[in-house]
Order: C-alpha cells, then structure tokens, then sequence
C-alpha cells in the first residue's frame, strides 16, 4: 500500500534536498552562471523595537489567495509525490514544497491547529501556537517513527478503509478471532496519500501592524504562517464535493526567515532579478485580504457576515490601518 510502499522513496526524494537549488549533476551548470546571491545571503534581521515606542498597533489575520496572479510566484511550480518518488522543479520550489521538506528535516517547528489530544474535536485554535509537535531530540520525519506517525495527518490525509479481505496463499480470506470470540476478516492498512503543492489553496498569516515613533514609521511583522487545503464531502459512489477549508499546521514566522530567506522565488519580468521568499514577504509582494482583526469577541469577519459585506469588512480594516497612519502625519 502506498504508506508502505512511499516512505523509502520520499526519504530518498527529501533527504537530497539541501538550502537553495543546486546542479542535479556536479560539474553540470544549467546556465552561463551561478547565482549564488541569494542561497548564500545573510537574512536581514529586524529593527529593535521598544514597548515604550509603540503609540499604536493591532492584530490582523490575513488571507493569501493562490489563485490570484500575483500569488503564482508561492503556488508554482507545483510537485508531486509519486510511487517512483518526489517529481519537483530544480531551480525554483513553491512555497509548500519549501515548508514540507523542513518540516520532515526538523528544520521548522509545526503546531498543530487545535488540540491533538482532541483528535480534531476542540477548537481550532492553533495560530496562538500553543500545540507544538516536537520529535526526539536530535529526530526528524525519517528517524522518529512517532513522530513520523503523528505527522501522516498534518501532511497527508488517509483513504478510505478497503473492502477487500486480505487473501492467503490458498486465496482464502484471512480472519482474526477477537477477545469475545467474533470472528473478523483481516483488511489491508489504509492508503496515505501526501499533500502536493496543487493541494494548496491559501496561505493565513497572523500579523502586528504597529507605528514606531522612534523611527516614525508605521511597520508590519508576520508572526505565523499556515498553509491551507480543501475539505471534501465524499458521496457514496465516490465524487467529491468541497465542503470548507481548513488549515494543516502553524509555523512560526521568525524561524521560517532562516529558511525562506535561501530559496528563490520567480520574477517572471526579469530571471536576473529573482528574489528570496523571505524578501517576498518582507517587500509584501502578495495580495491578501483581512479575515479577522482583534476585537472583544475575538471572531473573524465570516461569523457575522458574508457575500459583498464581507469584502467592504475587509476593505474597512485595510483602510482603517492606512488611516491611522495617515492621521499621525497630519498636523
């Protein structure tokens, strides 16, 4: 089944990823250069910033659409995990791409979106990282087969239980005889199936937009990123049906800089120019929209409205933001 059967291909696949696109061949350059500037950069950190300097700031969560244009450059390209292994570009990786390998390496720490002692049951609040999910010391994805376990439904999904006893040599169906004495047929494990980067559908950040009268200057720090993926109501003969959207897992932001910071993103105007993903975010060279900003109820703009006043909400708190910094410059 392919949860047997893809593990040793995925750790071939992921454990040759390394910081940044390299040649797939040594002494093979595909092109006349090495572009070195950004796998090799140091990540610009960020400005101290003094409680004391803050005159204002707020909360806002954000949502980054995939399929519009201008978010391309973090969906694209896209990969896939097959039986014969991980199928990914070579000198340019989507986002997920990016996120996954890490995740599986160690490098990034995950926190799960709700509690994992619920088992999916309470509520999803894991943007306030509070559910690290952690290896042994010194594991990853490939070494801790707990870890590995846990992590099959942050990073995948399970198909649904077969119908099929398993046979013996003889084809005979084989059945275990349980502890009150019941007979049952023996089924095969069910099949895991891997989120691709097509899987993909947005991106929520968590962030504090403040003004720092030090520097005077109004400034925004991501502080979470999660990826987000369809959910399916299966009928009985098969089709699919998306029935919402729900987020895979919290990273937090800070630690991402160090990874994002090494990998290229494309510029679809100039190859010359290709920046980092880090510089991305840093540069908000993305469209988004507002969901929710903090408020005394601590709900996002979905729960009490939807449609067109949905969209004016959002635009609301956008110019909101834009109007306080606005009202500081003026005398």
């Amino acid at each position: 089944m392919k949860r047997i059967a893809l593990f040793p291909i995925l750790s071939l696949g992921f454990g040759a990823f390394a910081q940044g696109p390299i040649p797939s061949i040594p002494g093979v350059l595909d092109g006349n250069w090495l572009d070195a500037n950004v796998p090799t950069k140091r990540m610009i950190p960020y400005e101290h910033v003094r409680a004391a300097d803050v005159l204002w700031s707020k909360r806002v969560w954000r949502s980054i659409d995939l399929r519009e244009k201008l978010n391309h450059p973090l969906y694209y390209p896209l990969d896939e995990v097959t039986s014969y292994g991980w199928i990914r570009n070579n000198r340019v990786y989507s986002l997920w791409t990016i996120i996954r390998e890490h995740v599986m390496a160690g490098d990034l720490r995950v926190f799960s979106p709700y509690d994992p002692l619920s088992f999916g049951l309470s509520e999803w609040d894991g943007d306030q990282l509070k559910y690290p999910l952690d290896p042994k010391h010194g594991g990853n994805f490939y070494t801790d087969t707990d870890f590995r376990n846990e992590m099959i439904y942050y990073l995948g999904y399970l198909g649904p239980e077969s119908d099929i006893p398993i046979v013996d040599e003889n084809g005979e169906p084989i059945m275990d005889t349980l502890p009150n004495g019941d007979v049952t047929y023996r089924y095969s494990p069910r099949d895991t199936f891997w989120y691709n980067s097509e899987d993909i559908v947005e991106y929520r950040l968590k962030e504090d937009w403040f003004f720092d009268k030090e520097r005077s200057k109004m400034e925004v720090r991501i502080i979470a990123i999660a990826p987000v993926v369809y959910t399916y109501d299966i009928s009985p003969n098969g089709d699919r049906k998306i029935s919402g959207k729900h987020e895979l897992f919290w990273l937090y932001f800070p630690h991402c800089r160090y990874i994002f910071n090494n990998y290229f993103t494309f510029n679809e105007r100039n190859d010359a120019q290709w920046m980092s993903y880090d510089d991305l975010f840093r540069k908000r060279r993305f469209n988004s929209y507002i969901y929710k900003e903090s408020n005394v109820y601590d709900r996002s703009i979905d729960t009490y409205t939807n449609g067109l006043d949905a969209i004016r909400e959002s635009e609301e708190m956008t110019d909101g933001i834009r109007n306080i910094e606005h009202d500081l410059w003026s005398y």
